[in-house]
C-alpha cells in the first residue's frame, strides 16, 4: 500500500486511489451493505426520490454498483442509470456484477466536481457518502444542480461523523476517542449541512430522513477502535493506559452483550425548481 499523505478529498480524487486497496474497499462496502440502518435509510430515500420508467439517473460515486444497479431496474429499459466512479478496481467490481446481474447499468470514470453530463440532461441524481470526502463539497451539490433538469430530484446520503458514540467507558476517554473520528474525513459534518448545501444551489427540500448506525452490541470492531485509540494517542489527548483502559472497558461490555457503538447517516431528497 501506498504511503503517501491522502490530499483533502481523500477517496474522491483520482490522484489518492491507491490500486492495492481495492479489495479491502470492496469488502468494506460490502459489509455496510448489509447493515440494517444503512438498508433502511437507502429504502427510504429510493422511495422519496422516486425513479420511473423512462427516466434517466446518475449515481455519484457508485463504488460497487448496487444503487446504480437498483435505479437502472427502476427506470426500466426505456431509461438509463449511469454510475460515476473515479476507482477504476470499484468500477471494474461494478461492472462485472451487473453483467452477471443481467443489469443495463453502465458506469464511467468521473469527478463528483466536474460530472460527465451535459447542463439539464438527468431526471435523479443519487450521492451516497461521497460529500464527506470533498474538501468543496458545495461545488459538488452545484455540479448536481447543473447536471439535473428543472423538475429533477436529487437524494443525499451522508454520514455525520460529530454523532459518534461509544459507550461504555470513562467519559472523557471515549469522548477522546470519539474525537478522532473527525480527522478521517475532509467534512466530517457532512450530514448535517445537507439541508443548507441543497437550499444554497437553489433546490426545494421534499424530506429529511436519518438512521443511526449500530454496531455489534456483542464484538468490539477493532479495526476501527484501534485506528480511533492509536489517533488519540498521537494527538496526545490520552496517554497508552489511558487508551489500554478503554481497550479493557470495551471488551469487557462486548462480552456483556452491553457495548454501544454507532453514528448516524442523515438524507434529504430535494428538488430542482421548475
Amino acid at each position: 500500500m501506498s504511503h503517501t499523505q491522502p490530499e483533502p478529498g481523500s477517496g474522491f480524487r483520482t490522484q489518492n486511489i491507491d490500486p492495492g486497496s481495492v479489495p479491502r474497499l470492496v469488502a468494506a462496502l460490502d459489509i455496510q451493505e448489509t447493515n440494517p440502518g444503512v438498508r433502511r435509510l437507502r429504502a427510504w430515500a429510493h422511495e422519496a426520490l422516486a425513479p420511473r420508467d423512462g427516466e434517466r439517473a446518475l449515481d455519484i460515486g457508485s463504488g460497487t454498483g448496487s444503487t446504480t444497479r437498483e435505479l437502472a431496474a427502476a427506470v426500466g429499459s426505456t431509461g438509463s442509470a449511469l454510475g460515476v466512479e473515479p476507482n477504476p478496481g470499484l468500477r471494474t467490481i461494478a461492472q462485472e456484477r451487473a453483467a452477471e446481474a443481467g443489469n443495463p447499468a453502465r458506469f464511467t470514470d468521473g469527478d463528483a466536481l466536474s460530472l460527465p453530463a451535459p447542463d439539464a440532461s438527468v431526471d435523479v441524481v443519487w450521492c451516497e457518502r461521497v460529500l464527506q470526502h470533498l474538501a468543496e463539497p458545495d461545488k459538488a451539490v452545484a455540479e448536481m444542480a447543473r447536471v439535473l433538469r428543472p423538475g429533477g430530484r436529487v437524494a443525499l446520503l451522508d454520514t455525520d461523523w460529530a454523532t459518534t458514540i461509544l459507550h461504555p467507558g470513562d467519559p472523557e476517554i471515549t469522548a477522546a476517542l470519539t474525537a478522532g473520528a473527525l480527522t478521517g474525513a475532509a467534512n466530517p459534518y457532512a450530514g448535517r449541512r445537507l439541508v443548507g448545501q441543497l437550499s444554497a444551489a437553489g433546490f426545494v427540500v421534499d424530506d429529511r430522513g436519518s438512521q443511526a448506525l449500530l454496531q455489534d452490541h456483542r464484538s468490539v470492531v477493532w479495526p476501527l477502535i484501534r485506528m480511533l485509540g492509536e489517533s488519540a494517542v498521537r494527538r496526545g489527548a490520552l496517554t497508552e493506559a489511558q487508551r489500554d483502559r478503554a481497550y479493557a472497558d470495551l471488551t469487557e461490555a462486548a462480552e456483556q452483550g452491553a457495548l454501544h457503538m454507532s453514528v448516524t447517516m442523515f438524507a434529504v431528497v430535494a428538488h430542482r425548481p421548475v
